[in-house]
């Protein structure tokens, strides 16, 4: 409909890769800072929550420097389900989006994009 814009996908994966990356390297920075505390929030064990703050900020870190893109977002494609998983069966929680459903939704979504497409042309690493 709009061919013009078409030079501009790969730009359009570029800023959809960095906006994931802040915000997986922001929350797992968190769980870094004070994984006990974290812990204690999510349910899990302290280790877990390391492994698991670790894992969102070198696949954040990844997505956005494009280092091994598809397998990054493949990474947290599965912490994201895991997320949903928590939230069904550890934490009950009905689906509302008031209960940041959404957000959860919107970044498997998003992680999608970035696997399937492979994350555009501006890569460091495929």
């Amino acid at each position: 409909m709009f061919p013009q814009v078409h030079p501009l996908t790969d730009l359009a994966l570029l800023f959809l890769r960095i906006m994931l990356a802040i915000i997986f390297v922001q929350s797992g920075s968190g769980m870094l800072k004070d994984p006990a505390a974290e812990a204690k929030d999510l349910g899990y064990s302290r280790t877990f929550t390391v492994f698991l703050g670790a894992a969102e900020v070198l696949g954040g870190l990844a997505v956005a420097l494009g280092i091994l893109i598809q397998v990054a977002a493949a990474g947290l494609m599965v912490i994201g389900l895991g997320a949903v998983y928590a939230r069904i069966f550890v934490w009950h929680q009905k689906f509302s989006i008031s209960e940041t459903w959404g957000y959860d939704l919107l970044m498997l979504t998003i992680e999608f994009v970035i696997l399937t497409t492979g994350g555009g042309r501006y890569v460091l690493v495929g």
